[in-house]
């Protein structure tokens, strides 16, 4: 591969050991958009690709070092064996990625297109439904001890929601519970193909055991996935789980 730079939307906050408006923060964010693109570099290569001495480098990567925003590992030289000595090679730690855009989103963004290019809505739908399969057989049997009563399991649903990362809460109102997700991996996906929301919210329905209504969505610019689960009336049994979609 060449050694063309690749362009890298800039990082978030967190990637600056500086504060980001000064000069020092602002080449650092550099070094790490270049490292992020390239996956590894020298001092020399940062260097000359920003314009700046090794010397001049090394001193925000050894900031870097110092936030464990990057990690070094050796490189053998290019020329014949036993010849100079290792060169010092600077990658990103796993923590300094994490401030990084999440490409995934258009990869999956452009399958899914496809999918409906060549299958339809149909095929979107029964796509996201399987992507969800996994994570309900997870969440079921999370809830194996919580019960009929749908506000208990809401309860027990969200805790279990949260250990996948979904950063879940569920809470008593007056006309039932609400279930509000605080995070939703595929939002950015999901704006432009709802099904996978839909899937989602059967999901709910069926683990809470009723019907229940998604009042917001992160992916259509809510602040939190928020899904109302109404109070089970008296005297009745169990409902079929059913969802009505209000957010389009």
């Amino acid at each position: 591969m060449g050694s063309s730079v690749v362009a890298v939307p800039a990082a978030g906050s967190r990637m600056s050991s500086a504060d980001p408006r000064t000069a020092d923060g602002r080449t650092r964010d550099r070094v790490a958009q270049l490292l992020f693109a390239s996956g590894a570099a020298t001092a020399a290569e940062l260097g000359a690709q920003l314009g700046l001495s090794p010397a001049a480098i090394r001193k925000h990567l050894d900031a870097m070092l110092a936030d464990e925003l990057v990690e070094v590992r050796e490189t053998r030289p290019h020329g014949p064996r036993g010849r100079g000595r290792p060169a010092k090679a600077f990658m990103l730690t796993a923590a300094a990625r994490e401030g990084f855009p999440h490409f995934y989103d258009g990869i999956a963004t452009a399958a899914l297109r496809w999918i409906a290019e060549h299958g339809g809505p149909e095929a979107v739908s029964a796509f996201a439904t399987a992507q969800v399969s996994a994570l309900e057989e997870r969440c079921r049997a999370a809830l194996l001890e919580a019960g009929d009563d749908p506000i208990a399991r809401a309860e027990a649903l969200a805790e279990a929601l949260s250990a996948e990362g979904y950063a879940a809460n569920a809470t008593t109102i007056a006309s039932g519970g609400q279930l509000c997700q605080h995070h939703c991996p595929v939002a950015h996906v999901a704006a432009e193909f709802p099904q996978l929301c839909d899937a989602e919210t059967a999901v709910i329905s069926r683990l809470i055991g009723t019907h229940v209504q998604r009042l917001a969505t992160i992916a259509h610019g809510d602040g939190v996935c928020t899904t109302h689960i109404p109070a089970p009336a008296r005297g009745t049994t169990k409902s079929t789980a059913t969802t009505v979609r209000t957010d389009t």
